[in-house]
């Protein structure tokens, strides 16, 4: 259900963004480091630092207003 918006805010901001996918059934060790308990968790990092966690499916146009700034401030 994530993954449709993820591809659309991806097409959306192009380059600006990196997006990773990450099966926590098969990556437990991936799971633990970002301390995943919920499904989809979208982990927000800038500058190799996790600065925000969102759990649970989240509308295409409230991340990209989420990340936008972010991006800008670059």
């Amino acid at each position: 259900m994530q993954t449709p918006i993820l591809e659309e805010l991806k097409e959306k901001l192009g380059e600006q963004v990196e997006i990773r996918k990450v099966d926590v059934d098969q990556d437990m060790e991936a799971a633990m480091k970002y301390g995943i308990r919920v499904v989809p968790t979208l982990v927000i990092e800038k500058n190799g630092q996790v600065i925000q966690k969102l759990e649970g499916v989240t509308r295409a146009d409230a991340l990209e207003q989420y990340l936008k700034p972010l991006i800008e401030e670059e």
